[in-house]
């Protein structure tokens, strides 16, 4: 057996400054019947992995490794899966069984997705949570594609720059939105119109943008501050996706809202265990295998020892816009 490290959190930290992980000895863990061993190449830092570690996810196990996404190579386990290399993420991972900032991580067969050749180590590990939940949420309000408007709020952010891969390369008209900046700066398969959150009259801008229609789709990705104007940039018939907020309640107009046969839908990727995620990570393939899905860049600067882990939670924590990777 080859002894090497993982992550280790025995209890929830109190406070961003407690966040300190413990580097512990794993050893080469064996395959169970139907499973198989990977070897964690590069492991992405998502703020719900530090969320978790702060006890904002009451169905947590403790002592645990964190850990939601990674990218890695099949060491044991079934011929036809050796040397392969995997990518993945699930909402058990790092909450109800061990995660994946370590060196090995044990599998369900029905868990392993293939890596796209063209992605990176690095670059594959930032895909799984921002595009699952992107995928599930434009999935349930029923993206079709042409024809359709979606307006993505947070739109620089990395879900939002997913919804927006997903919308674009589904043929939907995509109009991004977000703060501080009118203009795109991820990719797309087609032009985004983009509107600074702080334009004046921003939903009806948006409603011109859409021929006055409105969109069948707004993506929010940060909640309750473009609450009002993302129903207001609805069509008739027009569903809200919800992920996330800052406050918990904002005023609501009953009225207006069934009136225009609008809908509300909320997103929790963590309800999406692994073996869930690999089935949605191979149904997206074939956009990351032509290129008109890309995995986000990830600097060298931001590629992380285990040993680092604590400062790498920490600048996560602080809202880095730059994807933070655990190299193990």
């Amino acid at each position: 057996m080859t002894a090497t490290h993982a992550l280790r959190l025995s209890a929830k930290a109190n406070t961003a400054a407690d966040l300190s992980p413990t580097v512990v000895v794993q050893e080469q863990p064996e395959p169970g019947p139907g499973e198989a061993v990977v070897e964690i190449q590069a492991a992405a830092v998502n703020p719900s992995d530090v969320k978790a570690a702060l006890g904002a996810m009451p169905q947590a196990i403790w002592p645990r490794t964190p850990g939601r996404d990674f990218a890695g190579r099949v060491i044991a386990g079934p011929g036809e899966w050796l040397g392969q290399d995997v990518w993945g993420t699930g909402g058990d991972l790092g909450v109800t069984r061990d995660g994946t900032h370590a060196r090995y991580l044990v599998l369900p067969l029905s868990a392993l997705s293939r890596k796209p050749h063209s992605v990176s180590v690095a670059a594959a590990a930032t895909v799984g949570v921002p595009f699952i939940t992107a995928n599930e949420g434009l999935r349930r309000a029923g993206l079709r594609g042409a024809g359709q408007a979606v307006v993505v709020f947070g739109a620089n952010g990395k879900v939002g720059q997913a919804a927006v891969q997903l919308a674009a390369r589904a043929g939907a008209t995509v109009i991004g939105v977000d703060r501080g900046t009118s203009t795109y700066q991820g990719h797309s398969a087609s032009p985004v119109t983009f509107f600074d959150s702080q334009t004046p009259e921003l939903a009806q801008a948006i409603m011109a943008a859409t021929g006055g229609r409105g969109a069948e789709i707004a993506y929010n990705t940060v909640g309750s501050p473009y609450f009002d104007t993302a129903l207001a940039s609805l069509a008739i018939g027009g569903t809200q996706v919800l992920i996330s907020t800052l406050e918990r309640s904002v005023p609501f107009d009953i009225l207006a809202f069934y009136r225009r046969n609008l809908q509300m839908l909320g997103v929790d990727s963590l309800k999406l265990s692994v073996v869930q995620c690999a089935q949605i990570l191979n149904s997206l393939l074939p956009g990351f295998d032509d290129g008109s899905l890309q995995a986000f860049d990830v600097d060298d600067t931001s590629l992380i020892p285990l040993s680092g882990a604590a400062d790498a939670y920490r600048k996560v924590l602080g809202g880095s816009m730059e994807r933070v990777v655990l190299a193990p």
